[in-house]
């Protein structure tokens, strides 16, 4: 079985493993999961050497945390670091809505709030559904132009600089939580909190891929200069960069248009060549990058997490980097593994 490395937070010390489990899946994103098979992933994570979970309670309102919880009930030993995230609370007695796009999860209607006092109702809502002491990592959740829109992203984004970060940074301070930060999917949000925050961690889903890299250009090499983990999620670019582009692949949580299918099969096709599984260099460039702490892969059972972690410990031969470079594929300046 692979071993994983570790990396390590450097503000915070956190330790994890440069592979992590993310668990928007386990909140029946696209399908109606089965139980059993859902919590067995979760513990296949934690058997094979994975350290971090990165959750959220808007993951099938609140059923992703359900499900990790069963899982560590049935695990003994270390508890893994957990990264959950704050911005949304959810209301028992209100209705859900279909605008989150589960297929599944709880009854539950979730309401943002950046206040100080929707943080710890937040946070108190997750520890109970984890059925945990202690939350390692809090991030503040979607606070960017693509959950809110234009026009309301910037009153949204001070409420969380006037109200969840301090709260947050309160709780750094007398030890309840080891590292806080941002959950986002724009790579300039990341910029800005980097730049008027003392934060220790980011999660960035979709922007830094073998697909896209808009990060690389500043907010990378800021988050390197001011220690800033960065947790990469979404580095297959909701499906494409897994499946390759077959009919009815997903980029972005949609069906991807053909521009991005001409791109990813182009990708492919160099892959190809070198014999290299295009999953397998997806996740190699993803972990390359120096600020990169941990690649954060989604899986809904036992399988599928085994072959992530098989997958992190691939060889990608030199040559395939140089050749997709010279396409104008990706970044020549974005770091590659072994260069």
């Amino acid at each position: 079985m692979t071993t994983l490395p570790h990396r390590r937070f450097v503000r915070s010390g956190l330790e994890v493993s440069a592979l992590g489990f993310g668990a928007a899946p386990l909140g029946d994103l696209y399908a109606l999961l089965d139980e059993a098979a859902a919590v067995d992933a979760i513990v296949a994570a934690l058997q094979s050497g994975i350290t971090l979970i990165d959750v959220s309670p808007l993951y099938g309102h609140g059923l992703a945390e359900h499900r990790i919880g069963s899982a560590l009930r049935r695990m003994s030993g270390p508890r893994p670091v957990i990264s959950t995230k704050v911005g949304r609370v959810m209301e028992p007695f209100a209705p859900r809505g279909d605008g989150s796009g589960y297929r599944g999860g709880l009854p539950h209607g979730a309401r943002f709030d950046y206040s100080a006092d929707g943080v710890k109702r937040s946070l108190e809502q997750s520890l109970l559904r984890l059925g945990v002491d202690r939350i390692d990592i809090a991030l503040i959740h979607d606070v960017d132009v693509w959950t809110h829109g234009p026009e309301a992203a910037g009153r949204r984004i001070r409420e969380a600089l006037d109200g969840a970060y301090p709260a947050l940074e309160a709780l750094r301070a007398e030890g309840v939580i080891s590292a806080i930060g941002i959950g986002v999917n724009e790579a300039d949000i990341c910029t800005l909190f980097a730049r008027e925050t003392d934060m220790d961690a980011v999660l960035l889903a979709g922007r830094y891929s073998l697909l896209e890299q808009p990060a690389l250009d500043e907010f990378l090499p800021l988050a390197v200069e001011k220690r800033i983990g960065v947790m990469l999620g979404g580095v297959f670019n909701s499906g494409i960069l897994a499946t390759g582009a077959v009919p009815g692949a997903k980029y972005n949580y949609q069906p991807a248009s053909e521009p991005i299918l001409a791109r990813v099969r182009a990708i492919e096709t160099v892959c190809a060549r070198h014999d290299v599984p295009l999953r397998v260099a997806a996740l190699a460039f993803a972990l390359a990058h120096p600020a990169v702490t941990s690649v954060v892969l989604g899986g809904v059972n036992r399988a599928e997490v085994l072959a992530n972690v098989e997958a992190a410990g691939a060889h990608v031969p030199p040559a395939l980097w140089a050749e997709l470079q010279d396409a104008g594929l990706i970044n020549p300046a974005a770091p590659t593994p072994g260069v």
